[in-house]
């Protein structure tokens, strides 16, 4: 092919912009063994990025990660000046300036007609429209985007992403290009945030949106996703290290593209970047830190308890169910030194929980988590029954039947008229309205929310939702138990989807209309979220674990609670259903599990 439409393996790369972004890449790249030429607009702006990569590398050099004959060869590979005709002969020039449509625009622009015409103009916009970007120059063909996760030599993220009239072939040499200095290429459409911020920042506005509205605080919206979801960082201490400017930026930028309500920034958001409150690098964003550019939280709240409100005194506690969830929760209390007594429906059912108690405590006797004696007293303390009267002297029980509300009402009405006065009655739901279980029994004062998480004895999140009925001996009582149990609790008000739910789900869903509407395919948007945000897993490796008919479910159910069109169930989510593709438990959701 002709160098206009080949692209090949350049050997010199120019980078405009040595900000921490654009001194990132350079590193990269020369870390790969790639010259590097990079530009920035003046003498302050070039010492600032070069003290960027001397400070980077011999911070890699003081951990081991290279040597100091190395970090020397790879500055000598960066040749940096202020002046952009130095570029001129480069066949790949990334531009990472600030984040201004205008500015790169201009930039472009130079680029154009200082480079050769085969030459790829790369730009490292996070949110702005590569296309508009492409339009300032006369090869769009050979205009794309490549957004590097910051920081560049840490983060494996690169997402490639092409407009309508990219060069395929230019797409396939970037794509070469990133596998080669070690990260993990994936493809984009030109849409409004690309796949890991289109994804990400919905969710973390949605959560500013949640503290805004005081329905939890920031320590248990952020604690929650840790521990429910497994992420490495709650949405507000991540928005703080993103910077709250930086943040603001990127959802009004994707507000209007794509018009999308759940991309407005929340006004939240707008008034502490107006107050100067940006983060991490202020000091002071959503928490407070011992100084600009510390990770040391000063203002921490305690854990949250219950002023001036002693917890009642729980000896036994029922569990009316036998599912996974039941006995994960009867295991827990009963390691925990309560005793524990659980109502199924038949004899067999009994015997189901005993035995399957009995084979994970033999799991945990054999990886050493806990002793025969431990095990031992444990299961003395679980006792099964088939009657709902014996769970009559109960301090405490913890209702995990079926999620459909006239099933749970009506258990409540039962445990009202068995259990004794003065008894707490908790209810596991995940998304129905607490306050449902509590109108139906005439002890409204002492019902709450109990959400434990799957697989109980593994996962350290509770939530406890109390109800505008609930006393507030009710819930500093369940939060005393979740604390005994080991557990980590977050307090929320009784809303579709509490905490964890309210912030997944919409999250799932906005990933399954990205799939649907072709702008990325599954294992690129999967790989963009565990690669570029830390997640666990992907979303549709999430969903497929969960159960696509569970996900549409709690979708539907925050749908009908908020009215918020966003959070209407992706048409492609209701046909997978429809057609029984469940996820794993069925052998096909998402992907094909079945071999």
């Amino acid at each position: 092919m002709s160098q206009e439409t080949a692209f090949g393996e350049p050997t010199k790369v120019g980078v405009v912009g040595l900000g921490t972004m654009g001194a990132g890449i350079a590193e990269v790249l020369a870390r790969a063994g790639i010259e590097v030429v990079g530009v920035e607009k003046d003498d302050a702006g070039l010492a600032r990025g070069r003290g960027h990569l001397e400070h980077s590398t011999q911070r890699a050099v003081d951990r081991g990660k290279i040597s100091a004959e190395e970090r020397a060869e790879l500055l000598g590979r960066i040749d940096s000046g202020t002046d952009l005709v130095a570029v001129a002969d480069c066949p790949l020039v990334i531009e990472a300036i600030h984040e201004r449509l205008d500015a790169k625009r201009e930039l472009f622009g130079r680029l154009d007609e200082l480079c050769r015409p085969g030459t790829v103009l790369a730009s490292n916009t996070s949110s702005l429209s590569v296309t508009e970007l492409a339009a300032s120059t006369h090869r769009p063909s050979r205009v794309l985007g490549t957004h590097w996760f910051n920081p560049a030599p840490v983060m494996g993220l690169v997402e490639v992403v092409g407009t309508v009239v990219t060069d395929p072939a230019v797409l396939d040499g970037v794509r070469d290009l990133v596998g080669r200095v070690g990260k993990t290429a994936v493809s984009a459409g030109d849409r409004a945030g690309f796949i890991a911020n289109a994804l990400l920042f919905g969710y973390l506005n949605n959560a500013v949106r949640m503290l805004e509205a005081h329905y939890a605080s920031r320590e248990d919206i952020d604690a929650a996703m840790r521990f429910g979801c497994g992420h490495p960082m709650g949405p507000l201490a991540l928005l703080d290290l993103i910077g709250l400017d930086s943040a603001y930026e990127i959802l009004d930028s994707m507000y209007h593209q794509s018009r999308d309500h759940l991309h407005a920034p929340a006004p939240l958001l707008k008034q502490l970047v107006t107050a100067g409150m940006l983060g991490r690098k202020t000091g002071r964003g959503f928490y407070t830190y011992a100084a600009p550019d510390s990770p040391e939280v000063v203002d921490a709240a305690p854990p949250t308890v219950v002023a001036g409100v002693e917890p009642r005194p729980v000896r036994l506690v029922g569990v009316v169910g036998t599912g996974t969830m039941a006995t994960g929760i009867v295991e827990v209390l009963a390691r925990s030194g309560y005793n524990v007594i659980y109502r199924a429906r038949s004899d067999d059912k009994v015997a189901a929980v005993r035995k399957r108690l009995i084979e994970s405590f033999e799991r945990g006797l054999q990886r050493g988590r806990l002793s025969v004696e431990d095990r031992d007293a444990a299961l003395a303390r679980v006792t099964g029954t088939t009657d709902l009267d014996a769970l009559a002297d109960c301090d405490l029980v913890v209702e995990a039947v079926v999620e459909e509300l006239s099933v749970k009402r009506a258990l409540f009405a039962a445990l009202d008229e068995v259990v004794k006065p003065g008894a707490i009655l908790a209810t596991t739901t995940s998304s129905l309205p607490v306050v449902e279980c509590a109108t139906a029994t005439t002890r409204p004062r002492s019902v709450i929310g109990m959400h434990w998480f799957n697989p109980a004895p593994a996962m350290r999140l509770i939530e406890v939702v109390p109800t505008v009925l609930t006393a507030p001996e009710t819930t500093a009582t369940v939060l005393a138990v979740s604390r005994a149990a080991r557990k980590h609790p977050v307090v929320c008000g009784d809303r579709a989807g509490f905490i964890v739910n309210a912030l997944l789900f919409p999250y799932l869903n906005d990933a399954v209309r990205m799939l649907e509407a072709h702008y990325a395919t599954l294992d690129d948007i999967d790989t963009a979220m565990t690669v570029g945000c830390g997640h666990p897993m992907g979303p549709f490796a999430l969903a497929d674990v969960v159960g696509l008919d569970v996900t549409l479910a709690i979708q539907r159910t925050l749908y009908l609670e908020f009215r918020e069109p966003g959070y209407a169930p992706a048409p492609l989510l209701e046909h997978l259903v429809k057609a029984g593709y469940l996820g794993r438990k069925t052998g096909r959701g998402f992907r094909d599990h079945s071999r």
